[in-house]
C-alpha cells in the first residue's frame, strides 16, 4: 500500500523519465500509468494523490532536488 512518502520518489522518478523537466499533466499521467494498482489499494490517498503529488514537488523544492517555482517556466517542473 503506498502512502504520501512515496509520492517524492514517483515525482523525481517521472521527471527522470522525462528527460529531467516535464508539464504537471504528464507527471501525473507517468504515476498512474506506473502506480495505478498502488494508488487504488492506498485508502484514502486514492482520493488526493493529484494534491499530494504538489505537496511531493514542494518537498522535493525545500531539498534542492526540483528547481524552484522562480527558475522553472510556469507549468513546467524541473529537476536541479
Amino acid at each position: 500500500m503506498a502512502t504520501k512518502e512515496d509520492l517524492p520518489g514517483w515525482v523525481e522518478a517521472a521527471l527522470k523519465h522525462h528527460g529531467g523537466r516535464a508539464r504537471l499533466i504528464d507527471v501525473a499521467k507517468y504515476i498512474w500509468k506506473h502506480y495505478e494498482s498502488d494508488l487504488r489499494a492506498s485508502g484514502d490517498l486514492f482520493y488526493k494523490w493529484q494534491y499530494d503529488m504538489r505537496w511531493a514537488a514542494n518537498q522535493l523544492r525545500r531539498t534542492g532536488i526540483m528547481e524552484s517555482t522562480d527558475v522553472s517556466p510556469t507549468g513546467v517542473w524541473e529537476l536541479a
